[in-house]
C-alpha cells in the first residue's frame, strides 16, 4: 500500500511537471513554439509562419552578392523591415514612407520624375530597388554619397525635404522619431521579436530595412530562363526570338570605334557599365552624359551609380518609372538616343567608356538594332516582384 501511494505521488509530480514545461513553451515538448504577437488589426502579418526572406532561391550564374555578415537576413528582421518601409509614421506629419517613393508596382521605383516629400519636391528621381543585393557597388543614391545601404535607409528620413526628422532648422530629430516609434503599440514587441529586445535605435532600424530591401529580388525574367539554359551569357538564347538574342549581343559585345570616335563595327558596349548576368552598375562608372539637375536649372557632373537594369521596364515593355536621375522621359528609345551620340560639353566626370579616343560616342545605331536592344531589355522583367505578398503593404488600411 505504501509503495502504491509513493508511486501515486511520482505520477502526480510528473503530470505538474509537464503540464508546467507545456505551458510555458506554450506547444508541446519537441515542436516549434507558438508566438504570442497578435496585431491583427493592424498588420495582416502571420507571425506564426513567417513569409520567406532568408533563404530565397538564387541562380547559380549569380555571383555577387554584397550581403554583410553583420546584417544577414532573417525572417524576423526582414518581416519588421517590411513594416516599417510601409509605415508612414517615419514621416514628421504621417504621410510619407519609404513605399511612397519606392512603390512595389514599379519594380520598387516611382512613377513621378521626382518624389514629393513632406516639404516640396525632391531633387532627383527615386532609384528603382530591385536586386540592391546582387551587386558589387555597395554605395547608393545616384552621387554615391550614402557608403552602405544601412547608412542609406536612414537618410531620407532625416532630410527635411523627404521625411523630415532633420533634427534641424526647427525639425523634430531622429530621437523624436525613436521616442514615437517606442510608443507606436506594435513596435516595442516588433522589435524584440526582431533583435530580442525592445530596444529601438537607428542601428536596428537602418538593419530591419536594408534586410528587407537587400530581400527584393527578381530572377524569373525571360532573360534568366535562357541562362539557365545556356553555358554563358553570351550564347544565344534558345527561348529568345532572333530579335531578343540580336539585341543581348548588341548589348554585351563592345564597340570598335575610328579615331572620332564613331563607331564601326561590334555591339553598342551597354554591359562596359551595366554587367549581365546581374546588370548591375560598374561601381568604377562614372557620369553617363545626362548632366542636367531635375528642375532643368544648371548642370550636375556627381551622379555617377544606376539601378540594376533588371526590371527596368516590364516584360511588357511598361516603363517602371521614368529613367535616369532627372526622371525626364520613361521612353527607351530616348535613352538609347542619349548613348547614340554623346556630348562632352565640359564634363570632365565623363565615363571614360562613352568618350573613345577623347570624343563623345557616336554610335549610328540604326532603327533595327534600337528596337533589338528594347527588345532585349523586355526580357530583364519578371513577374512575382510585383506582387509577392511579402514585399506589399502590411497595414490593414
Amino acid at each position: 500500500m505504501r509503495k502504491l501511494f509513493f508511486v501515486l505521488i511520482l505520477i502526480t509530480l510528473a503530470a505538474c511537471s509537464s503540464d508546467e514545461t507545456t505551458s510555458n513553451q506554450g506547444t508541446e515538448l519537441g515542436e516549434t513554439p507558438v508566438n504570442t504577437l497578435d496585431f491583427s488589426d493592424i498588420l495582416n502579418i502571420n507571425f506564426n509562419s513567417l513569409l520567406n526572406y532568408s533563404e530565397q532561391y538564387i541562380p547559380v550564374y549569380i555571383t555577387k552578392d554584397n550581403l554583410p555578415a553583420n546584417n544577414l537576413i532573417t525572417n524576423e528582421g526582414a518581416t519588421l523591415g517590411r513594416v516599417l518601409f510601409y509605415d508612414k509614421n517615419l514621416s514628421v506629419n504621417n504621410t510619407i514612407s519609404c513605399a511612397s517613393c519606392h512603390k512595389q508596382e514599379f519594380a520598387f521605383g516611382d512613377d513621378d520624375a521626382v518624389s514629393t516629400g513632406v516639404n516640396g519636391v525632391t531633387g532627383r528621381h527615386s532609384m528603382r530597388l530591385i536586386n540592391t543585393r546582387f551587386s558589387d557597388e555597395v554605395q547608393f543614391f545616384w552621387d554615391e554619397r550614402a557608403n552602405s545601404l544601412e547608412e542609406q535607409t536612414t537618410m531620407p528620413i532625416q532630410d527635411h525635404i523627404e521625411m523630415g526628422f532633420s533634427g534641424e532648422n526647427g525639425d523634430l530629430s531622429f530621437n523624436d522619431l525613436i521616442a514615437k516609434l517606442e510608443t507606436t503599440s506594435y513596435y516595442p514587441d516588433l522589435f524584440n521579436f526582431a533583435f530580442g529586445s525592445t530596444e529601438i535605435s537607428e542601428v536596428r532600424i537602418q538593419n530591419a530595412l536594408s534586410q528587407f530591401i537587400r530581400s527584393i529580388q527578381s530572377f524569373d525574367s525571360k532573360f534568366d530562363t535562357g541562362r539557365l539554359q545556356a553555358n554563358n551569357n553570351g550564347q544565344p538564347f534558345t527561348n529568345f526570338t532572333d530579335q531578343e538574342n540580336q539585341g543581348k549581343q548588341l548589348f554585351l559585345q563592345p564597340p570598335s570605334f575610328d579615331n572620332q570616335g564613331i563607331r564601326t563595327s561590334g555591339g553598342i558596349g551597354c554591359a562596359g557599365c551595366h554587367q549581365a548576368p546581374e546588370f548591375d552598375i560598374n561601381p568604377i562608372s562614372r557620369n553617363n552624359g545626362v548632366v542636367e539637375n531635375a528642375n532643368g536649372i544648371g548642370t550636375d557632373f556627381t551622379n555617377t551609380r544606376s539601378p540594376s537594369l533588371r526590371d527596368v521596364v516590364k516584360a511588357n515593355g511598361e516603363s517602371n518609372g521614368p529613367f535616369m536621375h532627372t526622371g525626364t522621359s520613361n521612353n527607351l528609345t530616348a535613352v538609347l538616343n542619349h548613348y547614340n551620340s554623346i556630348e562632352i560639353n565640359g564634363n570632365t566626370n565623363l565615363d571614360p567608356i562613352l568618350r573613345p579616343n577623347g570624343n563623345g560616342q557616336q554610335l549610328n545605331l540604326t532603327q533595327v538594332e534600337i528596337d533589338a536592344v528594347i527588345a532585349f531589355m523586355q526580357t530583364l522583367g519578371g513577374t512575382e516582384v510585383y506582387t509577392d505578398e511579402k514585399w506589399s503593404d502590411p497595414f490593414i488600411n
